[in-house]
């Protein structure tokens, strides 16, 4: 197949959502990429911050290859070994009670908002429905993460958009003060702002929203697609600057290359999503969670805080 497509091709049959390079990729290794006419280049953007062990690690390559001869999908009727292990190695790893597992990031980020607002509907009645969100955010690209994300140029189309969301500076600990009431049923914040410019949190802040929330019995969230599977020197970001949120999303560098997202939620939250009230196809199928397994080990190898090793190192 190398060789037979075009550029081209993208224009002609693809929905216009993107607008790659002139050149099509054919192979990788490492930091490096090869074209159609095998050109090499250095792949400096390693997926939008998902390949966090470069392309096509051998051993990532070989958990896939070894899964994919027992079990692919099974479906969430089902549970399966690798999605266990992975579960109990990021609950041992980090603050967490409990995972719920999905394809990405958007989905991750979806799972939690909607925990949150479920989470105070059940234990304080549906006026407890509103969301803080901090300006030159960004959550996803559903009709809700989109909404929550603090950039009007990705949501402003969409119109009408969910309501009940309050956008405020970031790092500004007197707005939230002033903003945040008994109607506030979650504070969903980057302790890095990615998207919107790599923003570090002040570690004040930070503490300022976990008091806030605690004192308005508010949901705290840490979106930590971008910051999370070892990026910032620790597995999550959250662990650098001691506050310790209820919930928090990680994705990208989860799977090194693959699709994973989750939801990591302490005990009480956990319990609010039962059997039908939230759900997925594909979040957590064996070759995903082996992949991001796998990717977890290799990365505690190189200095992580992965707790439990791979069962083949």
């Amino acid at each position: 197949m190398s060789g037979s497509m075009t550029r081209e091709d993208f224009d002609a049959y693809l929905v216009p959502c993107f607008a790659p390079a002139p050149f099509i990729p054919v192979r990788a290794a490492g930091s490096r990429v090869w074209d159609q006419q095998g050109k090499e280049y250095i792949d400096m953007a390693g997926g939008i911050a998902v390949n966090a062990l470069g392309h096509a690690h051998p051993a990532l390559a070989q958990a896939l290859q070894d899964q994919l001869a027992k079990l692919w999908h099974i479906g969430n009727g089902y549970t399966n070994e690798p999605v266990l292990q992975l579960a109990k190695t990021l609950v041992q790893s980090t603050f967490a009670d409990k995972v719920f597992f999905c394809n990405s990031g958007a989905e991750a980020n979806e799972a939690a908002l909607k925990l949150a607002r479920k989470y105070a509907h059940d234990k304080f009645g549906g006026e407890k429905s509103e969301i803080i969100a901090f300006n030159h955010a960004f959550h996803g690209r559903t009709l809700f993460t989109v909404s929550v994300g603090g950039q009007p140029k990705y949501s402003s189309d969409y119109a009408p958009l969910p309501q009940g969301i309050t956008h405020l500076p970031y790092n500004d600990i007197e707005a939230v003060t002033a903003a945040i009431s008994s109607r506030t049923c979650a504070v969903i914040v980057e302790p890095i702002i990615g998207e919107g410019g790599v923003i570090p949190a002040d570690p004040a802040f930070l503490q300022a929203l976990r008091t806030l929330c605690d004192r308005h019995h508010a949901t705290l969230i840490f979106d930590e697609v971008q910051t999370g599977a070892g990026r910032t020197g620790h597995l999550y970001a959250y662990q650098h600057y001691n506050v310790v949120p209820d919930i928090l999303t990680s994705a990208k560098g989860l799977g090194g290359g693959f699709p994973i997202g989750a939801m990591l939620a302490k005990e009480a939250w956990a319990q609010i999503f039962q059997p039908g009230t939230h759900g997925t196809t594909f979040g957590g199928n064996p070759l995903a969670a082996r992949r991001a397994f796998q990717c977890g080990g290799l990365c505690a190898a190189a200095g992580g805080r992965w707790r439990a090793p791979c069962a083949d190192r």
